[in-house]
């Protein structure tokens, strides 16, 4: 299990840089829509990490914590520089992913058993990035550009090897 919320302390620190690299751009282009949906989503992924850090043994984080704020911040900065449906596409896919981790982690507790009060956690993490996935994917609307999808695809992508990663090291 240390492996598995390694990977979520991961993921959620790699969150909480996506909206401060979505923050960074949305102040420099004075986007206040775009401001508050990065503040209200980070806020609580910052909430989830906080949860999750106090799980965590604190010998057993991950090693690559600088790498996954560099990356969360890219993937939050990047789409943001192509305006708000880039945003809003981006968080869907990284959002529909978590999902899927979340769903996974919540069945093996389901079948084997855990620490009492991880269930509950993790269920209520994957209860706001279901309603993060949903929102944002409502806000993109239904016609994404070929180059977006593609984004996309390599950030469901990357975010499945970063799993793997930081189960790792």
């Amino acid at each position: 299990m240390v492996r598995e919320l390694r990977s979520d302390h991961a993921g959620e620190t790699g969150a909480v840089y996506i909206y401060k690299g979505i923050t960074a751009v949305a102040l420099w282009r004075q986007d206040a829509e775009l401001l508050a949906f990065a503040h209200q989503h980070g806020d609580t992924e910052a909430e989830h990490l906080r949860l999750l850090q106090a799980w965590l043994p604190a010998y057993r984080p991950s090693r690559l914590l600088l790498p996954w704020r560099i990356a969360g911040w890219l993937t939050g900065a990047l789409p943001a520089l192509f305006g708000r449906q880039a945003v809003y596409g981006t968080i869907a896919a990284v959002e529909t992913y978590v999902d899927m981790h979340y769903q996974q982690q919540i069945e093996h507790l389901q079948v084997h058993g855990g620490p009492e009060g991880l269930l509950p956690l993790l269920l209520r993490c994957q209860a706001d990035e279901q309603h993060h996935r949903d929102e944002a994917a409502a806000l993109a609307g239904t016609h994404k550009p070929w180059l977006l999808r593609l984004w996309c695809s390599v950030v469901g992508s990357g975010s499945s090897f970063a799993v793997v990663l930081a189960r790792r090291i």
